[in-house]
């Protein structure tokens, strides 16, 4: 099938779900009131508990819940066909992750901005609450673990996105000192910083840094960058989400938008034929379609740790339950779109050209089944990211952009997202362990450094 198809008909699909079933589900099922006082006004502190405007703290939550996840899952899954891929991804985003997503930050909202793990001591037990908060508490470290490996793998199959993943934090700092502290106009601003941080980019494009320049071997580098982030993210989750992680997220935001408005540009030049198996129930040594499937696509279609997101940060910023519909449930909704994109992707943007380690460039499906041909070939996750990578790369190379270019773009866009959630599941797992301290009468580990 066309890829313009596929593009053209998810989003579509996505306008109408909105504007229906989320429009349903904001007026008659969570009856959200503006009128209603928030957590962010109610426990002000400038710190967590921020009143946010709707553009700013969309970006925000998109970014949490997306980092690589929705873009890891359907690079993986679409070795079962990029039929089932596609179908979970669409019924899934619409039916389940928005719903969960979307009331998970009401019930939160409602409830001063508490965790769902620290609300289910009202709605079932103090001894509930507590095997959910260990349960969540040991989540996220699985979270906050393998985004710091992500990240470490991008860093060092892309070397030419170090620079400007690491420039966009002093960008976002600006950013959120300019529309904070002097109180200039945040669409502009935002501009201004997305602009500088694509200066960054093709300023990344000619000078590469890898670790093997600081002595450090190329087995140890992902370990090496893991040590690093997790520094990182002991000192964003202790920042003020107005300096750091609101704005960081804001420019994301904008990057997304961007990246998939070229990748659609590059589509409809290009229009990649799919390439990928339509349907392939028995890959070579892959697990059993069901359940794998499901699970494998999870950020994309449904994933409980959307749950943490909108209970543990988003809620504390919304300035109006209003805000919910948009950014709960059209949040969920843009992540399926950019899981659809992956599908199209790694499921006909890989098929315009692939070198093998030998350097010969493949094509049409020979490039598809030689990342492809089976579990083992497609295992890693440099293997999952660059599938993605490399397939997006070829399809906005075709509208004119070089193609080293283009490979940091997409690049720097996988890491950023990651590094995105990164920040957010460490200033979750924060507010765990304080909730946590709370729970067992020892407020001594609630203080922000110390949780």
């Amino acid at each position: 099938m066309n890829s313009v198809v596929i593009a053209i008909g998810a989003l579509v699909l996505y306008l109408i779900a909105y504007n229906t079933y989320g429009k349903f589900l904001a007026r008659k099922i969570f009856k959200l009131n503006p009128d209603s006082t928030v957590p962010s006004k109610e426990l002000q502190d400038d710190v967590d508990f921020v009143p946010t405007k709707k553009p700013i703290l969309f970006g925000h939550h998109f970014t949490s819940i997306a980092g690589a996840a929705p873009i890891v899952g359907p690079a993986i899954a679409i070795i079962w066909g990029w039929v089932p891929a596609l179908i979970w991804v669409l019924l899934g985003s619409i039916f389940m992750g928005a719903v969960h997503d979307f009331g998970a930050m009401v019930v939160s909202m409602r409830n001063k901005g508490r965790s769902i793990g620290d609300i289910a001591s009202d709605l079932v037990s103090k001894r509930v609450r507590m095997i959910f908060l260990i349960i969540i508490f040991l989540l996220l470290l699985i979270v906050i673990a393998v985004f710091c490996v992500v990240i470490g793998a991008v860093f060092t199959m892309y070397p030419g996105a170090v620079l400007p993943v690491w420039l966009e934090i002093p960008i976002a700092v600006w950013l959120g000192h300019m529309i904070y502290k002097k109180g200039a106009n945040h669409l502009t601003m935002s501009i201004i910083a997305v602009a500088l941080m694509y200066v960054t980019v093709i300023i990344g494009a000619y000078v590469p840094i890898s670790l093997v320049d600081f002595g450090i071997s190329p087995a140890n580098q992902i370990a090496v960058w893991v040590g690093i982030l997790l520094i990182y993210a002991y000192i964003a989750s202790t920042l003020p989400v107005q300096t750091l992680l609101q704005p960081r997220d804001y420019i994301n935001s904008h990057q997304l938008f961007i990246a998939l408005a070229i990748l659609v540009l590059g589509i409809l030049v290009a229009h990649p034929i799919m390439v990928a198996p339509t349907v392939n129930l028995n890959p070579l040594g892959a697990p059993p379609i069901w359940p794998m499937l499901f699970i494998t696509i999870a950020c994309g279609a449904l994933s409980g740790f959307h749950a943490l997101v909108s209970s543990g940060t988003t809620s504390k910023q919304i300035d109006n339950e209003s805000s919910a519909l948009t950014i709960g449930y059209g949040g969920m909704l843009m992540e399926g779109l950019l899981s659809t994109f992956v599908i199209i992707a790694c499921g006909a943007g890989l098929a315009m050209g692939l070198a093998d380690k030998s350097g010969t460039i493949l094509t049409g499906s020979a490039a598809f089944t030689h990342h492809y041909a089976s579990w083992g070939a497609a295992a890693g996750l440099g293997s999952k990211v660059g599938a993605f990578v490399n397939g997006a790369a070829n399809i906005i190379s075709s509208i004119g952009i070089p193609a080293n270019i283009a490979v940091v773009i997409m690049s720097v866009f996988v890491a950023s997202f990651a590094a995105t959630t990164l920040d957010t599941a460490t200033r979750l797992q924060r507010y765990i362990v304080a909730e946590i301290g709370l729970a067992v009468n020892v407020p001594a580990i609630s203080g922000r450094a110390i949780a």
